[in-house]
């Protein structure tokens, strides 16, 4: 199974944003796709063509319709965002047990279709949706109440509380403010399911050995190694080593844009979204 880097740094317009550690991993990262911002706000191979239906916008039509498809691409975000809702509650104070009761809950909540019944379109963003929800999930119910209601067992999204946990403790004790850990942490899932997304292409096409020998040119730039040893240990020849390179970076940008925009409401939002997602990691 893809391990995603775990640690991000970036250099973005000028401006380098700190190496973020996630999960014990202390290996520096600078991830140099990133460098070449209107590459990211602008691909050629990422054009609105590509996403006239995007996962929230499925999901927000599966508010008044009996959609699976709806359901299930509900299924998936919720499933790749769990975690940044599980550091917001613990952050805010939650203990372990009760962040994990209120993150399962939760799920068991949103995907009933009364739930999405209250998405509106002035939260056209689904990390905004997601955290908005959560609050009022939290107000609207004790935890007694919850405990009773979940009656049942049933597991909508699998979770793993102790990973869960063990993330969590190794976040730096810093002093963003639950919210924000909540969006550091949305920015950096994301990027990991790129990654995950990217190394599964690499895999499915037989050219594991190639992602595996060059993705570290995508966090590092030509730090990454001189391209004669890649070529040498891939036995291709240097020129060859480059194009991968180039081809690889290409595929990465394409994948964070459909990432970006799996999670807005229209294609429009995209480049602010990911100029959102470079200011949350500058904080």
């Amino acid at each position: 199974m893809f391990k995603p880097p775990h640690v991000f740094g970036f250099a973005f317009q000028g401006f380098v944003v700190n190496p973020v550690t996630i999960a014990g991993m202390t290996h520096p990262c600078n991830l140099a796709i990133m460098a070449d911002a209107d590459s990211m706000f602008h691909s050629g191979n990422a054009g609105a063509a590509a996403f006239v239906t995007t996962r929230w916008s499925m999901i927000l039509r599966a508010r008044t319709t009996d959609s699976p498809e709806g359901r299930d691409a509900l299924e998936q975000l919720c499933s790749t965002y769990r975690y940044p809702l599980y550091a917001y509650l613990r952050r805010d104070g939650r203990s372990p047990h009760d962040a994990d009761d209120l993150t399962q809950g939760f799920f068991e909540h949103l995907l009933e279709r009364s739930t999405l019944l209250r998405a509106h379109p002035d939260k056209g963003r689904f990390r905004s949706f997601l955290l908005g929800s959560l609050k009022k999930f939290v107000s609207d119910e004790g935890d007694k109440a919850r405990a009773q209601k979940r009656g049942g067992n049933r597991v909508f999204v699998s979770l793993d509380a102790q990973t869960d946990e063990d993330r969590f403790r190794l976040e730096p004790a810093d002093t963003l403010d639950p919210e924000k850990l909540y969006e550091r942490r949305w920015a950096l899932a994301l990027l990991e399911r790129v990654f995950e997304r990217l190394q599964n292409a690499y895999a499915a096409d037989g050219k594991q050995a190639t992602f595996s020998r060059l993705q570290v040119y995508l966090r590092e730039g030509k730090d990454g190694g001189r391209y004669a040893e890649a070529a040498a240990a891939l036995g291709i020849q240097e020129g060859a080593v480059k194009v991968q390179i180039f081809r690889m970076r290409e595929l990465f940008r394409e994948f964070f844009r459909d990432e970006i925009a799996q999670t807005v409401e229209h294609i429009g939002e995209v480049e602010a979204e990911i100029r959102h997602l470079f200011a949350v990691l500058r904080r």
